[in-house]
């Protein structure tokens, strides 16, 4: 709808990231404005309004778009949390006392937000945006200056540093790189490390086709792949921080995928801590390896001790 696009093109104008400037977050900003799809946005409103009987509700009856109850959490954690940040949305505006779970929680549109909102399509626009971003900035810019703080290095065996994208994903990653292949894989050297936002942010493509591992967009490998040519290993490896250790499904996928490589494989899942293995162990496959980072001298042999030279 027409409505939508105007909404994302304001949050785009106000500075959100362009995660921020999708069909949901657009919803969302016009169901804090209480803006019907033929309302004018001179008509925008200001009311404080549940996720679920508010938000989600408006969107569903104006605007036909229907969203499954488990959705909430998805508007709260990557539209609504980012909406307050900005400036855009006021959290518990009628009563700040509000435990941060409770289920009276509501969301209003700020009081500067609608003031520049008001003026879209009007010759006071550019203005408004400039006054709006005077006073509060860019998320987008806040953002990404962030993100540069909290960039994750990894350094390769070769010397060269790679910079991850933030996140305990990219943390255990980071270390499976260092510490592991510092322990398990002293001859070898990095085919493959894919970065939770840059999934082809390394790989070695020249190097897997010598060992006849013939990549393609749908192949999904796993995080990350190192390579000792002295014992021919190939070491693949799963960072798990909440999903995806190696079950016996994960193997099988990756065996079609490496069905024609005479290189020994390794199959390994690697955890942070004791307490996330755990969590896991009961889909863990057999004849597969397991390394937790806090003990990164170690690893646990799933059935065998092949690998224990």
């Amino acid at each position: 709808m027409k409505k939508i696009i105007e909404a994302q093109e304001i949050l785009k104008s106000l500075g959100l990231p362009d995660s921020q400037q999708n069909e949901m977050s657009a919803l969302t900003l016009l169901a804090l404005l209480d803006l019907h799809p033929r309302k004018e946005w001179s008509q925008s409103t200001r009311k404080s309004v549940t996720i679920t009987k508010g938000i989600m509700d408006f969107v569903s009856k104006y605007y036909k778009k229907k969203y499954a109850p488990n959705t909430r959490e998805t508007f709260r954690r990557q539209v609504l949390h980012q909406f307050v940040q900005a400036g855009i949305a006021d959290y518990n505006p009628d009563n700040p006392n509000l435990p941060t779970n409770s289920p009276k929680a509501h969301y209003a549109i700020s009081e500067l937000a609608l003031s520049t909102i008001v003026n879209y399509k009007t010759n006071f626009w550019e203005k408004s945006i400039k006054n709006f971003k005077a006073k509060l900035g860019s998320l987008k810019e806040n953002y990404e200056r962030n993100r540069k703080l909290n960039l994750v290095p990894v350094k390769l065996p070769n010397g060269e540093v790679l910079e991850l994208s933030p996140g305990n994903h990219n943390i255990v990653q980071a270390a499976i790189v260092e510490k592991f292949g510092g322990y398990f894989v002293k001859n070898g050297f990095l085919l493959y490390i894919g970065d939770t936002v840059n999934k082809d942010l390394y790989i070695q493509k020249k190097y897997l086709e010598k060992l006849n591992i013939h990549i393609n967009d749908h192949d999904k490998l796993p995080d990350v792949i190192l390579f000792d040519p002295i014992k021919n290993r190939l070491f693949l490896i799963e960072a798990v921080t909440s999903h995806g250790p190696m079950t016996p499904k994960r193997i099988n996928e990756l065996e079609i995928v490496l069905k024609n490589t005479n290189a020994i494989k390794v199959y390994v899942s690697a955890f942070p801590d004791f307490t996330e293995f755990k969590k896991h162990i009961n889909s863990i496959a057999w004849e597969t390896e397991i390394w937790i980072a806090e003990h990164p001298e170690h690893m646990i042999h799933f059935n065998g001790d092949k690998f224990l030279d």
